[in-house]
């Protein structure tokens, strides 16, 4: 053991084209660093902006490792008859190096060929909600909706997603073949209103607020439904009926477009709001607290 170093000594001493590989190898990894250095003192002299400089740093670092990769491959590999050796070292490099790069082109390809959403489409990705205004080779663009804005309106920001997420996250597209969206608004009453007529109010509002789009929606489904599994039995609307702890809740299920549903719901409260003004018997309920006497309310006391 104690001769090992002596030993790989003697070895190099012994090979000069293996000693030749190493001086030159050597010598190139200085020569980069010393690019690298004087290019990145050039830049700091000329200039003081931060986000520049650090610009400068990786783009001038990412380059001449790629160089020194290819330059030291090409020392090393010079003896090598088969061509094909080293191309498949090289691919093989190159590929663990440009994983994501290779990996967002793959998904680029995936959404050209397979069109799980297309500009002008409204999708969510992960967390992620908004209306794709661009498709690129490395990544696709939206327009965010949603976060802190209320419902499903824009918040201004424009977020940029490298395509191979779409192998990764899950993805739902809110206007692709199908381009309604069912949404519900919960009504809750009292106990002692007249749930029965509320329940009548409420469908016939709905039901004259989406009166145009059932038409709409039966034919893109007859459409959908030649690509997709995709079977409504009924699209007009419904009122579902509830039980809560402050009253009964009273569900309205209808279809609505996915950018004007903030709109519709709007629409439909207004109308709920003036039609129960007009029914004393219609009251909205909310948590309260509730006090039982049982003598006024002529039961027989407790008297355990």
């Amino acid at each position: 053991m104690s001769d090992f170093p002596v030993n790989v000594l003697e070895y190099i001493k012994n090979s000069p084209l293996l000693t030749t590989h190493i001086v030159e190898t050597v010598g190139l990894i200085l020569l980069l660093w010393l690019i690298r250095s004087f290019t990145l003192r050039v830049v700091y002299r000329n200039t003081d902006d931060k986000k520049l400089r650090f610009k400068w740093r990786k783009n001038v670092g990412y380059t001449t490792t790629a160089i020194g990769v290819l330059l030291v491959a090409q020392i090393w590999f010079s003896g090598v008859d088969s061509l094909a050796t080293f191309l498949g070292l090289l691919s093989a490099g190159i590929a663990i190096a440009l994983k994501d790069p290779v990996s967002d082109l793959a998904g680029w390809l995936f959404i050209i060929w397979r069109r799980p959403f297309d500009v002008g489409d409204r999708v969510q990705i992960g967390e992620v909600r908004g209306d794709i205004i661009d498709i690129r080779p490395f990544k696709f663009t939206l327009l965010e909706i949603g976060n802190w804005v209320a419902a499903d309106q824009s918040t201004g920001r424009v977020i940029h997603i490298p395509n191979h997420l779409i192998f990764v996250e899950k993805l739902f597209n809110y206007t692709s073949d199908f381009q309604f969206i069912w949404n519900e608004i919960g009504v809750v009453i009292t106990f002692e209103s007249d749930w029965r007529k509320a329940k009548s109010l409420l469908l016939d509002i709905v039901k004259e607020r989406t009166k145009d789009l059932i038409d709409e929606a039966q034919t893109q489904i007859d459409q959908a439904s030649k690509s997709y599994l995709i079977e409504y039995r009924y699209l007009t609307p419904i009122v579902y009926t509830d039980v809560q702890d402050s009253g009964i809740r009273l569900t309205i299920r209808h279809l609505t477009h996915p950018r004007r549903r903030r709109g519709t719901s709007e629409g439909i409260w207004e109308d709920i709001l003036d039609a129960f003004e007009q029914h004393q018997d219609l009251d909205f309920a909310y948590p309260t607290i509730r006090y039982f006497n049982h003598i006024s309310e002529g039961k027989m006391a407790n008297n355990d």
